[in-house]
């Protein structure tokens, strides 16, 4: 929900000038996105532990992902006055949710080996 809520406001007015990072907002869509992913991972488990294996919640977190950050982009472009879609923008999601996933694989397979 704050990934939604960040991603479809307006933060016209907001100073952010004394970061001098380049690629900033593309370091923060991509830590949004690999703390989505290894924190969905782990609440998919706790949910459906006896139901799913933690590989489909891998599998299931990374689509799942994936299309949210190529969506939230599409809304961008199409519904807002003051943000804009971007392509480098939804890699850098895509990135971070696949670097969750083989995160949350490395984590699990200490619990329990994916084969």
């Amino acid at each position: 929900m704050f990934v939604t809520f960040s991603s479809l406001s307006s933060f016209e007015g907001v100073d952010v000038s004394y970061i001098n990072i380049p690629h900033f907002d593309k370091i923060v869509h991509f830590g949004f996105y690999f703390v989505m992913v290894v924190l969905g991972v782990f609440a998919f488990d706790e949910q459906f532990k006896n139901r799913f294996g933690p590989q489909k919640g891998l599998i299931f977190m990374l689509i799942f992902a994936i299309a949210y950050g190529i969506i939230i982009e599409v809304l961008q472009a199409r519904f807002t006055a003051n943000r804009q879609g971007d392509v480098l923008d939804a890699i850098a999601n895509t990135l971070g949710a696949l670097s969750g996933m083989w995160i949350g694989k490395s984590l699990f397979s200490k619990r329990w080996p994916l084969k």
